[in-house]
């Protein structure tokens, strides 16, 4: 989504969101937040305050009008008969006949909830210096974890990885071979935006920092005679980045066409960039993963840009056997989450035993 549309559609939610919604917003948005996580929560709030209001649960009109003290009051046994809701209502906007929404929605909505009930509770500050109330109910739902062993996982997701020389084949790809099957429109906006793509795709294979990390970043941020980068991670933390050396020629290159082949105002610092009438702009998330998955697809297999990072992740640790190192590349804050790649390797070494 555009930013300037995901501006348009978090102004609209705004609208008729309760007061301390919007403080809520606006404490995030200073954290900061990014926005398309923030559009994605005032969704989940719309939803919720709505379904509130359709049990009956609270009397009045508007989601604007939901008082404090109904969030305060409201029990576990009510947001378990709200979770059950959504595992049982027909799925919208598909003509499936199925019911439910996955387990992933689930839990994204209980983590948008557990945020604002945390906020609420423990972060805002009232006249007094309190929060506004201090029972959070959210502490008693539990969220639900996909039923997956990790070996089980390694092995879904290692036919997704660019593995090896797969990694620099795949750049080699889009600067070689993907435009000759082209049409020539196509084939026009391809040769555009091709240094920019290249770029941003080295980067995230190079360094592993997420896609709202990569989209982001400004031209300040990029530090190419230390070969790191300094992004804004997960809860606001900036951190420093470094950038495998293979990544260097691509942004270097895009660095020195920048300004020319993208119009840019004294005020953009967006170190990605893309052209909408005549203006350039931050890139967005959705356009990034469009055209990862359109590359990928044309290379082996279509992929997101999260699986460029395990693509970096796993090959880190394949070269390190250190799973520290991949955590603080990563910017998680422990080692638990990269017990993944440990699994996606041994299967490599087991691929290469057999070859024996």
């Amino acid at each position: 989504m555009k930013r300037e549309q995901l501006l348009k559609n978090i102004e609209k939610l705004k609208e008729g969101m309760p007061d301390y919604v919007l403080e809520y917003y606006q404490s995030k948005l200073a954290v900061p937040y990014s926005l398309t996580t923030l559009y994605e929560y005032l969704k989940e709030y719309e939803r919720f305050f709505s379904w509130l209001i359709d049990t009956a649960l609270i009397d009045v009109n508007h989601i604007s009008e939901i008082p404090l003290v109904t969030l305060e009051k409201l029990t576990k046994a009510d947001l378990e008969a709200f979770l059950l809701y959504l595992r049982e209502r027909p799925r919208l906007n598909t003509s499936s006949t199925r019911y439910g929404i996955s387990q992933t929605t689930i839990n994204r909505t209980i983590s948008a909830l557990s945020s604002l009930y945390r906020y609420l509770t423990e972060e805002v500050e009232n006249a007094d210096g309190e929060p506004y109330f201090y029972r959070n109910v959210m502490k008693k739902v539990q969220t639900k974890k996909k039923s997956e062993t990790l070996s089980a996982r390694a092995e879904n997701i290692k036919g997704k990885l660019f593995l090896g020389d797969e990694t620099q084949g795949f750049l080699d790809y889009i600067e070689n071979e993907y435009d000759k099957a082209l049409s020539n429109r196509a084939l026009s906006s391809f040769q555009k935006n091709k240094t920019r793509d290249l770029a941003l795709i080295a980067l995230i294979l190079a360094s592993g920092i997420r896609l709202s990390e990569a989209v982001n970043t400004d031209v300040n941020d990029l530090h190419l005679s230390r070969m790191n980068v300094e992004v804004t991670r997960k809860g606001g933390k900036r951190d420093v980045v470094n950038i495998a050396a293979f990544a260097k020629p691509y942004l270097e290159e895009y660095l020195s066409i920048r300004e020319q082949r993208y119009p840019v105002s004294k005020k953009e610092n967006a170190l990605f960039l893309t052209t909408y009438k005549g203006y350039a702009s931050r890139i967005d998330a959705s356009s990034v993963e469009k055209l990862v998955g359109k590359y990928s697809q044309a290379f082996k297999i279509r992929v997101t840009p999260h699986k460029l990072r395990h693509t970096l992740a796993t090959r880190l640790y394949a070269e390190t056997n250190s799973q520290v190192l991949v955590s603080h590349q990563l910017g998680h804050a422990s080692t638990q989450v990269t017990d993944l790649y440990t699994h996606i390797i041994n299967e490599e070494e087991k691929d290469a035993l057999n070859r024996l």
